[in-house]
């Protein structure tokens, strides 16, 4: 089976600076003018910077109580289970804004540790807009033909296995679709990369992008992840 790729344009990604804010540590305060003119510098400079690279496979799905098999890979998970519950295939994904951002965040810890944390904040928050936004790529192929996602899941999120990343690598070959790497201790680099699973359902759900934990009604959803 092919890898699929999704074009996403680094420059039209919509970052939200409340984000950026809030991997910074604030929470319920805003950040004063000098901090935003200070992120916006940053941010600009890190997208210059950044590469999207990324790929996709969609496989069947077989489930039997708690545990899920796809690609040949078995995986025993309550919270995965009850997200993808009525699903009958996935789709996994890798996606990395690339190694440039690395490099900026090195050389910002010689000259300015301020700029290093903000470059590691709006690096954070970049990748998962990107994420987001192949996320709706991808929801949109759905819909054309019937369908419906799922919010995206990681490995190591909730009772989920972070060795799960080796299956992904194993499947996806990021390294050679996306230039992501390994390592034996289950990190990426690129640090900014993502791998996930979504999965794809002939029933209508009303989860959103953003996921289970921005949905006020995730406490009662059959379907939270």
């Amino acid at each position: 089976m092919a890898v699929l790729q999704v074009p996403i344009d680094v420059r039209e990604v919509k970052v939200r600076k409340s984000e950026i804010a809030r991997y910074l540590g604030y929470r319920g305060v805003t950040p004063d003018t000098a901090v935003e003119t200070r992120i916006d510098a940053c941010l600009a400079k890190l997208v210059a910077m950044s590469r999207v690279r990324d790929c996709y496979q969609v496989f069947d799905l077989t489930q039997n109580e708690d545990t899920l098999s796809f690609a040949g890979v078995l995986v025993t998970s309550k919270s995965l289970s009850r997200n993808l519950r009525a699903c009958s295939r996935v789709i996994l994904f890798a996606a990395t804004i690339g190694p440039g951002v690395d490099a900026l965040i090195r050389r910002s810890e010689l000259t300015s540790m301020t700029d290093a944390a903000i470059y590691q904040a709006a690096g954070a928050a970049l990748i998962e807009a990107v994420c987001d936004q192949l996320n709706l790529s991808l929801k949109e192929l759905a819909r054309s033909k019937g369908l419906f996602l799922r919010p995206r899941f990681s490995p190591g999120y909730g009772d989920v296995p972070l060795a799960l990343q080796k299956d992904f690598f194993r499947i996806l070959d990021p390294a050679k679709n996306c230039g992501i790497s390994l390592s034996d201790s289950l990190l990426m680099s690129p640090s900014k990369s993502v791998t996930a699973l979504i999965g794809v359902s002939e029933k209508d759900t009303p989860c959103i992008l953003d996921g289970c934990e921005s949905c006020e009604n995730a406490a009662t959803c059959a379907f939270r992840r």
